[in-house]
């Protein structure tokens, strides 16, 4: 795949949250799509429970939108077992509970051009702090997690 088809993807997939279409984010995934948080040690695993975060994350940012991209290339976290993937980072800011956040999403693709690895690296750590709890409770009032 070249990063033409990268970009492709990464503006499907942009558009789809710039319009808040969770139902149009489902066929950019892989089935196991891994997303890495920056409130959350572990990836969440699965497309399930990828387009269960995104419903609540489409419902918790303020103000979103979109302001950079770059794309190219790089190591998947899977590291050197995968090898590199085409990739894609776009440069957001939005607003959570009052506080201002930026941050990147960095998409990286399999083959066909699917999101199969997506992390979320945010600033500063008020916003992390204040990103994870609103992400918590959206995740236990959709029934995803359980109350800790």
């Amino acid at each position: 795949m070249t990063t033409t088809g990268a970009t492709s993807a990464a503006d499907r997939f942009r558009a789809a949250v710039e319009t808040r279409r969770l139902d149009a984010l489902e066929e950019l995934f892989t089935e196991d799509v891994r997303l890495y948080s920056p409130v959350k040690f572990t990836p969440f695993e699965g497309r399930s429970m990828v387009l269960g975060l995104f419903g609540v994350l489409l419902r918790t940012f303020e103000d979103f939108r979109y302001v950079g991209e770059l794309a190219g290339s790089a190591e998947t976290a899977a590291g050197a077992a995968e090898g590199t993937a085409d990739s894609a980072i776009l440069i957001f800011r939005a607003t959570v509970n009052g506080k201002q956040i930026h941050g990147i999403d960095l998409l990286q693709y399999d083959e066909a051009g699917r999101i199969k690895e997506f992390t979320v690296m945010v600033r500063p750590q008020s916003a992390v702090q204040a990103l994870g709890e609103a992400v918590l409770a959206g995740l236990v009032a959709d029934g995803l997690v359980p109350q800790p």
